[in-house]
């Protein structure tokens, strides 16, 4: 077991006889509005990162930072998915975020040989995968999935701040803590919250 933020899994892959080994990641199951993001990402051989690890452990600066440092490198391939909510509250999230994965594994170019997945196993799955639990914290292609995953989230709930401000969505990116909840008793659901979701439910039926 890898006991360090590395790409021990990635390697052992290739030695396997897996070329292209890609790391996936998602931001945004738990809210109570906004999309669900998948981001995958395959990294180049031997690549390294003094500060890449998880993006739950990283600063909003730190995240900002590699996300731009990672979009811009050349040798790096990723695609980032973006499920909405009418989708979740169709099929619910945990099928949304097994969707969205298979959506970001799809677009790669060059297509994987192998997928690493944070969490538990995805099926069914295009590719032959990997499930890594809190494998955002050993796994730098992972890693590197959870934080473009993450910027995009936090980005695209900060966009949504502007359309609907008395939701305070910048503050919370669409979590249910006490000022979102007071917010949704308030004003009841936005376009963008989760009707599957019980306290948006609640919200909805009692408004």
């Amino acid at each position: 077991m890898a006991a360090r933020c590395s790409l021990e899994y990635e390697e052992s892959l290739r030695a396997a006889g897996f070329f292209s080994i890609a790391g996936v990641d998602e931001a945004g199951r738990g809210p109570l509005a906004g999309p669900v993001v998948v981001a995958a990402v395959i990294l180049p051989k031997g690549f390294s990162h003094p500060k890449l690890n998880d993006s739950k452990k990283l600063t909003e600066k730190a995240r900002d930072a590699i996300f731009i440092e990672l979009s811009g490198q050349t040798d790096i391939a990723s695609a980032i998915v973006e499920i909405q909510p009418e989708e979740i509250d169709r099929i619910n999230i945990l099928k949304a975020t097994h969707e969205g994965m298979r959506r970001a594994v799809a677009a790669l170019c060059p297509e994987p040989d192998h997928v690493l997945i944070d969490g538990l196993p995805v099926h069914p799955f295009p590719k032959p995968q990997t499930a890594l639990v809190g494998g955002d914290g050993i796994s730098l292609s992972i890693a590197a999935a959870s934080v473009l995953a993450k910027v995009t989230r936090d980005k695209r709930m900060q966009e949504w701040d502007a359309v609907y401000p008395q939701y305070a969505f910048a503050k919370h990116k669409g979590y249910g803590t006490a000022l979102h909840l007071e917010r949704l008793r308030i004003h009841g659901p936005s376009p963008i919250h989760r009707r599957s979701f019980a306290p948006v439910a609640q919200a909805f039926l009692t408004f």
